[in-house]
């Protein structure tokens, strides 16, 4: 029978853990942001919205609205912070709408 080990760690540390030793951190971000643009844009940007991707510290937001795209691209900086702050790390350094 396997033997025990006494080392007390929390169901969060040990997950933290997993996610580092697999590099899985790249693939959490995306969720993350993902998550984060449909919670903070509301559901009449969420309805132009085709696909939100992150690669790198790039997050890439295809809209189906010329009208839309053209409205969000004056405050870019304010939708890369608010989705820093919802996400409570710098994880978006630049947005492109497409």
């Amino acid at each position: 029978m396997a033997k025990r080990l006494n080392n007390q760690s929390t169901v969060g540390d040990v997950l933290k853990q997993i996610i580092q030793v697999n590099k899985l951190q790249p693939g959490m971000d995306q969720i993350d942001v993902k998550e984060a643009w449909e919670n903070l844009m509301g559901n009449g940007v969420n309805h132009y919205t085709k696909n939100v991707v992150l690669k790198g510290s790039t997050l890439y937001v295809e809209l189906s609205s010329a009208v839309l795209r053209e409205e969000l691209s004056h405050g870019k900086s304010k939708i890369v912070a608010m989705i820093n702050e919802e996400l409570s790390r710098d994880v978006v350094k630049d947005v492109v709408l497409r």
